[in-house]
């Protein structure tokens, strides 16, 4: 079984280059944030007619999230329970996993805020909506042993997720405040599934589309599957796959892929 998220930066745009990645990479359920339009407009007709079903939750211009399964998604939620919120950002649902006790997997698919930087609104925002999901996800994690939270993050766990720490530290994406809200999600009992293996060095998810920053390996890596121990125990690879940032017109991300026995 094999889960992903993906930012694609524009459903819109970037339909196309998600129906080529999903022929060659047929993975079991796949996250998407920043689809950019309303939900009138998500293609569910061509996802169906790629072999999924999809769940999607839309806002014009900004935000926006899907999630895109081989078999129907149950119990759908969208955004966080308790938590006001006009952005379209978190769509939840559960899937068939062949476990025989029936349970399958909770999936949270998120669009984290960006958060613009520290000590703005939106900073402020960003602050009040990681504990608002924290919150939630505590509560997630009593009904469901086997949860999945993925997504674009727009946080980095350390210095290793990012192409200048020294340069980059206390900016947006790898401030403490940001941090402290990342290990409270793995103080629930979550763990980073890409660092349940060894992997290359300058290992990102995001790289910036100006001055040539795929080219030179500038990047973070703010993009996450955060899983439990009875998943993580079924884990066998986690990847970025880097493939689709070499596209014309690419999303600024690239998919993450966790396989699971």
């Amino acid at each position: 079984m094999q889960l992903a998220t993906w930012n694609v930066n524009s459903l819109s745009v970037r339909l196309p280059q998600v129906l080529d990645w999903l022929q060659a990479n047929p993975v079991d359920v796949l996250a998407l944030q920043e689809l950019k339009m309303t939900d009138d407009k998500f293609p569910a007709q061509a996802i169906a007619e790629a072999g999924y079903t999809a769940q999607w939750f839309g806002q014009k211009t900004y935000n926006g999230v899907a999630l895109l399964s081989r078999q129907p998604v149950t119990d759908v939620v969208k955004n966080i329970p308790g938590f006001g919120d006009e952005m379209a950002r978190v769509v939840a649902g559960t899937v068939p996993d062949g476990d025989a006790s029936n349970a399958g997997i909770r999936v949270i698919g998120a669009y984290f805020p960006n958060g613009q930087a520290p000590g703005t609104d939106k900073f402020e925002y960003k602050m009040a909506w990681l504990k608002g999901l924290r919150d939630w996800v505590r509560d997630e994690l009593k009904a469901h042993p086997k949860l999945v939270l993925m997504g674009d993050y727009n946080i980095t766990f350390d210095d290793q997720d990012v192409w200048d720490p020294v340069g980059m530290r206390d900016q947006i994406h790898c401030t403490e405040e940001e941090r402290y809200h990342l290990r409270a999600l793995i103080a629930l009992g979550l763990q980073d599934s890409f660092r349940l293996f060894d992997q290359p060095a300058k290992s990102y998810s995001w790289w910036d589309y100006r001055d040539f920053g795929f080219r030179r390996s500038r990047g973070l890596r703010i993009d996450h599957i955060l899983v439990t121990p009875t998943v993580a125990a079924r884990a066998t690879a986690c990847v970025i796959d880097k493939v689709p940032r070499k596209n014309e017109r690419p999303s600024d991300h690239a998919p993450v892929v966790l396989t699971l026995d």
